[in-house]
């Protein structure tokens, strides 16, 4: 496993377009982090337990920091993030909900079940490009990162 596996991202988004933005973002700023994607809140489980088809982590290596969208198929943020905080070896990891709800109870009720931040999606690039620079800036430069056994 190559260090940049290390520090990989997990983003949960179930927008293609919203996929494709954040991407660019990334690479637009030049971080190296690479991103892992998936679609839905039960990929997500899937994937931070290692479970088929995620369980190889040499390819899908831990995340240091989850990007989680709120309205997702099958198992939505909250409910992912809920799961997430329930898990023994694994509710210290950093989770960053990344959402275009402004709506007051999910902002609270991120919270509530453990979110590490909460961020709307900016409408226009720019907005997207500093909000990925601030995080980047924050989450993975200065952010003590806290020991999390990987499963």
């Amino acid at each position: 496993m190559s260090n940049l596996a290390y520090y990989t991202i997990l983003l949960v988004e179930d927008d293609p377009n919203d996929v494709f933005l954040i991407q660019r973002a990334f690479r637009r700023i030049n971080l190296a982090n690479p991103i892992q994607v998936v679609q839905d809140g039960e990929a997500a489980v899937l994937y931070l337990s290692g479970q088929e088809p995620y369980a190889d982590r040499d390819r899908y290596p831990f995340p240091i920091l989850v990007l989680l969208d709120l309205k997702l198929p099958r198992r939505s943020g909250l409910e992912v993030l809920e799961w997430l905080r329930q898990q023994p070896k694994l509710k210290r990891l950093p989770v960053v909900v990344l959402t275009s709800s402004r709506e007051n109870s999910d902002l609270n009720r991120a919270y509530d079940l453990g979110a590490n931040s909460y961020l709307v999606k900016p409408v226009a690039f720019d907005g997207l490009l500093e909000m990925v620079r601030s995080l980047n800036q924050y989450w993975l430069i200065l952010n003590e990162k806290p020991i999390i056994q990987d499963v």
